[in-house]
């Protein structure tokens, strides 16, 4: 059987920051699944919605994993920046700490939402040099409407 890839520490924070978040703010989505093992699973995790988990290897239940970046770079230009790695090389494991910049395109339902700015953490579990798995934690603040309504409610908003 052929030998399994490890990746170093600088290639498992380069696999997800410019690999990875690379292609996905080049909307290049063949480089972004290139990423992904033929067995990876996505799963994100958004304050109280309902977790959402995508395959490479779909069901009916099950969409695949392209849906997620479709709808993303359908709808929005990408960027992300202010990338922290927390790597663990050993088990072949990363997640980092970034800002995604959301810029609504002309001809998307969320133009008059502007510009999104959300803090976000994914972590990645590679195997052979591929992400295997991904959660993708997103925090976006004026989602919800007014605090109550919010994923915590909390810190409650200044009364006047």
């Amino acid at each position: 059987s052929a030998a399994r890839v490890t990746l170093t520490h600088a290639q498992l924070a380069e696999l997800a920051e410019q690999r990875y978040f690379g292609a996905v703010a080049r909307g290049d989505l063949a480089a972004v699944l290139d990423c992904f093992t033929d067995d990876a699973e996505v799963i994100i995790r958004h304050g109280d919605l309902p977790t959402r988990i995508m395959r490479a290897r779909p069901s009916d239940d099950v969409p695949h994993i392209s849906e997620f970046w479709r709808h993303l770079n359908g709808n929005f230009a990408v960027s992300f920046t202010d990338f922290e790695h927390f790597v663990d090389e050993p088990a072949q494991r990363c997640a980092c700490t970034f800002e995604v910049t959301l810029q609504p395109k002309a001809t998307s339902p969320y133009v008059a939402r502007g510009t999104l700015r959300l803090h976000n953490c994914n972590f990645f579990w590679v195997r052979d040099g591929r992400i295997a798995k991904m959660i993708v934690y997103y925090a976006n603040p004026d989602t919800g409407g007014d605090a109550p309504n919010k994923p915590t409610g909390y810190p409650r908003a200044p009364t006047s």
